[in-house]
């Protein structure tokens, strides 16, 4: 029998705030265990939660983004469960009057186009972290971290409308894009500041009933995604078809032995007893904010893509790797902006800049090798004054040098030589230590001309200007100049 796969996602992206969602105690990732947590985030008697309004304004942006409703009266509630990491006993949340509603992303999939949908978007706070790793604590026993509670997070839940893995992934990658354009998290996946839960079914193709669902935890990668649904898609076929049934439970995904390991019965919303929180007021936005948020939007990856095509003349595919990260997109138009020549400057922010990134590791924002400068290295390509390979030279001594272009390539006797008087020169001596091949070139074989660049290059020490010397070898060889 042949199945349809039914995917849905529950992302949870922590706000890049200063301070958490109701208190003020640091958000900052890495500090000493249990050191920023404060009677509010603990949960201690007496105390009440004061909402982060930035907070708020990161919600209604994402939601803007993702083309939702966004909800003028909305409660906090409080979500019952119980975990060693969990002080309070709840966690805060939202449920029946979220933020944001009905909402839509487009992603592309081997060339096709699908709109996603969005179901809600609902702020909340972050629970503790439990620490089981041996080698931190060197013991067999559980830690507790509480430093998460109360960071501020926005719960993006998505209708089931992913019908495989690569779907999956291009909705996170989409996702992902969207948060750091809009600055509200870092999409960290690794540091858990950027995570998702998936909704696994499986039905018979046809079927409007939806299957049994799994849900599927601890999932701290693109990668880890897809191998995880993959086994997960491939675990309930098999159980399907040697008869057996699918229960509904969460599954936590191991990636070091590829296998999904039962956690517990899957919950339903009545499990945690929601209502409405009764130290926190309902919240009332009104138009105007939402208006002014607007405005203060900035350009998001799609309008992005749109306008790198038509204002730089630039493929899509080159336009969608420029406009992958907002910092990419930045680096890029700075570039143009001084060098004008968007093609190259495309060619050599997509080529040589992400490779230097990729291969060490280093922001964009740290490299040494600055719009400016990459633009200074290009207009000595446009104007002859260097060759391409010269060029990849200097570049790799920028790298490591606060030089500028001009002292690099004086330093390196890397300047072109376009005196057409000098090339003469040298070109009439290969022609002379060349009959042979001048015979063979006039007789018809105007491949050899490669031949003869290369010589005059190697006479020149690699300095001589090609186009210039194309020029004058063509003149030579022919009397037409043909």
């Amino acid at each position: 029998m042949e199945y349809e796969v039914v995917i849905g996602l529950e992302i949870h992206a922590q706000l890049s705030t200063k301070t958490k969602i109701f208190c003020g105690c640091n958000t900052k990732f890495g500090a000493e265990p249990n050191s920023q947590t404060c009677p509010v985030c603990l949960g201690m008697p007496g105390v009440l939660p004061v909402l982060n309004k930035k907070v708020v304004e990161s919600a209604i942006k994402m939601g803007i983004a993702t083309n939702s409703k966004i909800l003028k009266h909305n409660i906090f509630a409080r979500k019952n469960y119980f975990y060693p990491d969990l002080p309070k006993g709840y966690q805060i949340s939202q449920f029946e009057e979220p933020i944001c509603l009905d909402g839509s992303v487009e992603i592309e999939v081997d060339g096709k186009k699908k709109t996603l949908r969005i179901n809600r978007i609902h702020m909340e706070e972050d629970a503790g972290k439990s620490v089981h790793d041996e080698s931190y604590i060197k013991t067999h026993d559980t830690y507790i971290d509480l430093n998460r509670c109360g960071v501020p997070l926005i719960e993006i839940v998505s209708e089931p409308d992913m019908r495989s893995s690569q779907e999956v992934y291009a909705y996170l990658v989409k996702l992902r894009q969207l948060v750091r354009y809009l600055d509200v998290c870092d999409g960290n996946m690794e540091e858990g500041s950027f995570r998702c839960d998936a909704n696994i079914s499986i039905r018979p193709m046809g079927q409007k009933e939806l299957g049994v669902k799994t849900e599927l935890k601890n999932m701290n990668s693109f990668r880890n995604v897809e191998r995880a649904l993959e086994y997960e898609i491939k675990r309930q076929i098999d159980t399907v078809e040697d008869g057996g049934v699918i229960v509904q439970e969460t599954l936590l995904w191991d990636p070091a032995n590829n296998v999904a390991k039962s956690m517990r019965s899957k919950e339903e919303s009545h499990d945690y007893r929601y209502f409405p929180e009764p130290d926190l007021p309902g919240l009332d936005i009104n138009s105007e904010w939402i208006d002014e948020i607007n405005h203060s939007m900035p350009e998001l990856p799609d309008d992005r893509l749109t306008r790198f095509m038509s204002e730089f003349n630039l493929s899509e595919y080159n336009a969608n790797v420029l406009t992958s990260s907002k910092e990419i997109a930045d680096y890029y138009e700075e570039t143009v902006k001084n060098c004008h020549n968007s093609k190259l400057a495309a060619n050599w922010v997509m080529g040589d800049v992400l490779k230097v990134m990729n291969e060490t590791k280093i922001e964009l924002s740290a490299l040494r090798i600055t719009p400016k400068r990459l633009s200074s290295l290009l207009l000595q390509i446009e104007s002859n004054t260097i060759s391409t390979s010269a060029a990849k030279k200097v570049f790799d001594k920028m790298f490591d040098s606060d030089d500028s272009v001009d002292m690099l390539i004086e330093k390196l006797g890397l300047k072109q030589v376009s005196d057409e008087g000098e090339l003469e020169k040298i070109i009439m001596d290969v022609l002379a230590a060349n009959p042979k091949e001048v015979d063979g070139f006039r007789a018809g074989k105007t491949k050899l001309i490669g031949f003869f660049v290369g010589q005059v290059m190697r006479g020149s020490k690699g300095k001589a200007n090609p186009q210039l010397v194309n020029q004058i070898l063509l003149k030579k060889l022919t009397p037409d100049g043909n």
